[in-house]
């Protein structure tokens, strides 16, 4: 799917492709290392774009994924410095997602 967005040049999506490749390895049952590398190329990608929709919702799967590893820290660290960045539309789905996560995470922490 990536080398196809890269032939027709919607290079945007490229951070929502490779959180997707995350989900499917998840749910796959596959090593976290492969989980864990698509989740930070979604996040890196979305930074360089300054995609902060594409941003968060790479940083809540990834997030969630430290968060069932005990990482509850590093993961409640990562989204609030982006959950922090927004200032309106907390009632999306998005941020009421990632809202609820910061909320699990600091009884977790």
């Amino acid at each position: 799917a990536l080398a196809f967005v890269g032939q027709i040049g919607e290079s945007y999506w490229n951070a929502e492709f490779h959180r997707a490749k995350g989900d499917m390895l998840l749910a796959s049952g596959a090593d976290t290392v492969e989980i864990e590398r698509c989740y930070q190329a979604a996040l890196e990608t979305a930074r360089q774009q300054g995609a902060k929709s594409l941003e968060l919702r790479a940083a809540v799967s990834l997030a969630r994924l430290w968060q069932t590893q005990g990482n509850a820290e590093a993961a409640h660290s990562l989204l609030a410095g982006i959950y922090d960045w927004f200032s309106e539309g907390f009632d999306t789905p998005d941020l009421e997602e990632a809202g609820a996560l910061l909320d699990a995470l600091r009884h977790n922490a």
